[in-house]
């Protein structure tokens, strides 16, 4: 196994082992693994400061902008107020200046009070509240063990966080699925009570201890849901539903919202009271001892449990699903479903489809129809990827679109794009590796075979799909396919070299040690991107081989070869891409690359500059050194999304410098294109002007924001032009960004102002364009 550690993100902490319903469908209890009744009832004072500890440093050790913790149970607030006190200051005071702390509760509610929201209020600790509808719906199971109802203490329990003073840690409703239970009953009852958000949850099960089905139906848990989605979308989606919203993400390319859909690595682990690792609870209903992993808190760390092959087993992406799995069309979505859903006792323990295969399917594919979506054979030729070759098709918004608008949050929002954006990316590849036949050359077989060995282990091709100029090299690649390619002499495609160098850097940023092959130009040069271009004779074969070298890496074709350290200067025989550096108070060394090598970087409103000489390169050292503070003074939210989400600064031309303009799907996010600035603010302000228009790209890549037909032009606030909506749009979200470096940041901040209150009087916008053009005027608002 290569690749890099996949870090805890989540870490589910069980602070009590015991419940005070009896709920017939609960995992802890009533499944496979019993270890719960040998566990102390409540976590002790050693266990957290040692989870605490754990936790601190793990975070720390993987640089990581946030955790999320959910206190859990049994049920959590059966502990007491003063051990939860304890547990939220263990853990708010072990991270302080070290990781923002998402912490949050799942309880059954019916313990409640006051008290216990004062106490989550002073640590900002959001409640999750289980439901399963109304009250004939959730009394089928979630009852006390003498048979009683729950339902009015859970209706209490929810009412106090209706409450003006609490409102803001009611964190949602979850609901377990019963077929037997009306759905519309189920979902109108939740929907009644407001609830920030709803996650239906499947019922676990196992192909040998298989999901109940009244009607025999083999997909009646999607029909069950379906019927839901139906009222939700006839309602204009008045809350976001979880499962709802994966499959609409992953269907246009984006990540998955949940752990029980998706081929996103799985990053949680949970601590029991007695202080033992374990895997996923959700694994408890498959044996007993299934989410054993043998460590604990007091003699490990989490990076040892984070090694444990169970949890590495389900952190595989599509390599680590079954044959029939990876062979379904909307795997993508799917992703297989829960881990713990897949197994059979009859020797293939995880290695198959969900037992909820056919309900996964029907829902994907239904949800898909319903919404305009990819078809089945669409999803089949793309891999179970919405592609769009030319960005025309969108898909509706991330979870994150607030933040994104506002630019608040961590950065979490702009990570999360960026994913969404390296999935699209992997379908284009899968759409030209589909049509490319023999135009590939000898280099392309074996670089396509290396990259899906690379994907295999998590984020073992991130950086690949990540590099900003993959996609401006996918676009040469769609337009050689598309046309016929003068010159090309042998029929090859002639960009098919680039694939190999990508793959060769993901290969060494993976560890591998054996050689990878990699083109060599007509005039000896091989480009490897985001590290540098080498240059060997001209005259020779057209194929080098890169191989992981002492602290580098060494070029080699027959006998010549050009060795690569981390501290190599450059010289007539290798040219590194330098960067730019700044401390950073909020986390780890900001480190953009100053890309002026890439080929494929050329993909800007304004020609690209040359090499830049070593005295220039200084020039822009010094300006990004002052600069990096003052935007972060400036606007520290967006400082920290531009930090999650940029990592590449291309020299433009001087003389050129035209502030903004959209790109479409001419380079990934992750790029801007800059002149190089007279003074340091002015570079702050540019920064974020230009990651502005590149977020709002892969942004409309992601869903639909306005009405592209619509022919109309609008008046531009602060001056005498017009322009069309998506100009207006973009310069609006730009403006909204830099306010605090304007020269006068009055007047800009109202004129910008002015340019969101056309466009939402315009009726251009769509609905998601409506949100999102009030989460940036209330932002805009805030942050003036």
């Amino acid at each position: 196994m290569t690749g890099s550690l996949v870090p805890f993100r989540q870490l589910v902490l069980k602070v009590h082992s015991r419940c005070d319903l009896a709920c017939k469908h609960c995992y802890v209890y009533e499944h496979a693994d019993q270890s719960w009744s040998s566990r102390p009832t409540v976590i002790s004072d050693e266990t957290i400061s040692w989870t605490a500890t754990r936790l601190a440093e793990h975070a720390k050790s993987h640089g990581l902008p946030s955790v999320h913790v959910i206190l859990h149970g049994g049920e959590p607030l059966l502990a007491g107020i003063p051990r939860l006190r304890r547990v939220c200051e263990e853990l708010r005071g072990s991270l302080a200046g070290i990781s923002e702390l998402d912490l949050r509760i799942h309880t059954n509610g019916v313990q409640l009070s006051e008290r216990h929201l004062d106490l989550f209020s002073e640590f900002d600790v959001k409640v999750g509240i289980s439901l399963d509808g109304d009250q004939a719906a959730n009394d089928r199971h979630r009852v006390y063990a003498n048979g009683r109802s729950s339902y009015q203490r859970v209706l209490r329990a929810v009412a106090l966080l209706q409450r003006e003073r609490y409102r803001h840690l009611f964190a949602g409703l979850l609901c377990t699925i019963d077929i037997a239970n009306d759905p519309i009953a189920v979902y109108d009852a939740l929907a009644a009570l407001d609830p920030p958000r709803i996650d239906f949850l499947l019922p676990h099960a196992t192909w040998d201890d298989p999901p109940a089905r009244p009607d025999d139906l083999p997909a009646g848990y999607a029909d069950w849901l379906l019927r839901i989605f139906d009222r939700w979308d006839t309602q204009g989606r008045p809350m976001p539903v979880r499962m709802f919203d994966s499959v609409i993400s992953t269907l246009g390319g984006g990540p998955s919202l949940t752990e029980s859909m998706g081929l996103g690595p799985a990053d949680l682990v949970v601590i029991e009271t007695d202080g033992t690792l374990e895997q996923a609870d959700s694994l408890k209903t498959a044996y007993d001892g299934a989410p054993a992993t043998g460590y604990d808190v007091f003699s490990d760390s989490l990076d040892t449990a984070a090694r444990h092959p169970g949890v590495v087993a389900r952190q595989q992406g599509l390599a680590g699903l079954s044959a029939e799995c990876r062979a379904c069309p909307v795997v993508r979505s799917c992703g297989g479903g829960l881990y713990a859903h897949r197994y059979r006792g009859d020797g293939s323990d995880f290695d198959n489809p969900s037992v909820f295969c056919e309900d996964l399917k029907s829902l994907v594919l239904q949800v898909s129809s319903r919404i305009g979506g990819p078809t089945e054979a669409e999803l089949g030729r793309s891999g179970g990827v919405a592609v769009s070759l030319d960005g025309a098709d969108t898909a509706p918004p991330l979870a994150g679109l607030a933040e994104l608008a506002a630019g608040t949050g961590d950065g979490s929002a702009v990570r999360e794009l960026a994913a969404a954006q390296r999935q699209v990316t992997r379908g284009w590849l899968d759409t030209v590796n589909a049509e490319i036949g023999d135009r590939g050359g000898e280099l392309w077989s074996p670089a396509w075979q290396l990259l899906t060995e690379l994907e295999q282990d998590p984020g073992g091709i991130d950086g690949l799909l990540g590099h900003p100029y993959t996609r401006s090299w996918a676009v040469a690649c769609r337009d050689a396919l598309s046309e016929p390619v003068p010159g090309a002499g042998s029929g090859e495609l002639p960009q098919a070299g680039r694939l190999s160098a990508l793959v060769a850097v993901a290969g060494l940023r993976a560890g591998l040690t054996r050689p990878m092959p990699v083109a060599v130009g007509g005039d000896g040069t091989v480009w490897l991107p985001a590290l540098g271009q080498a240059r060997l004779r001209p005259q020779g074969a057209p194929t080098a081989e890169v191989t992981a070298a002492d602290s580098g890496f060494v070029i080699r074709r027959g006998d010549e070869e050009v060795r690569v350290t981390a501290d190599a200067e450059p010289d007539e025989r290798w040219l590194p891409v330098r960067h730019l550096t700044a401390p950073n108070d909020a986390g780890p060394l900001v480190d953009l690359a100053l890309d002026d090598l890439d080929p494929y970087r050329d993909c800007y409103l304004d020609p690209v500059a040359p090499r830049l000489p070593d005295s220039q390169v200084a020039v822009w050292q010094r300006l990004f050194a002052q600069a990096w503070p003052r935007l972060r003074s400036a606007e520290p939210a967006r400082a920290g999304g531009l930090a999650a989400g940029l990592s590449t600064v291309t020299p433009l031309a001087p003389g050129a410098g035209r502030l903004g303009g959209l790109a479409g799907s001419r380079r990934g996010m992750a790029a801007i294109g800059l002149v190089l600035p007279d003074d340091p603010t002015d570079l702050a302000r540019r920064l974020l002007y230009e990651f502005q228009y590149a977020t709002l790209d892969a942004l409309l890549e992601q869903c639909e924001l306005y009405d592209e037909s619509d022919p109309r032009s609008f008046p531009v606030p602060g001056g005498d032009d017009r322009m069309p909506a998506g100009d207006l749009l973009a310069r609006a979200y730009a403006r909204s960004a830099t306010a605090a470096l304007a020269a006068q940041p009055g007047q800009h901040s109202g004129d910008t102002a002015r340019a969101w209150e056309t466009l939402l009087t315009s009726g251009v916008l769509t609905a998601e364009g409506e949100r999102f053009a009030s989460a940036a005027l209330a932002g805009r608002a805030v942050g003036v």
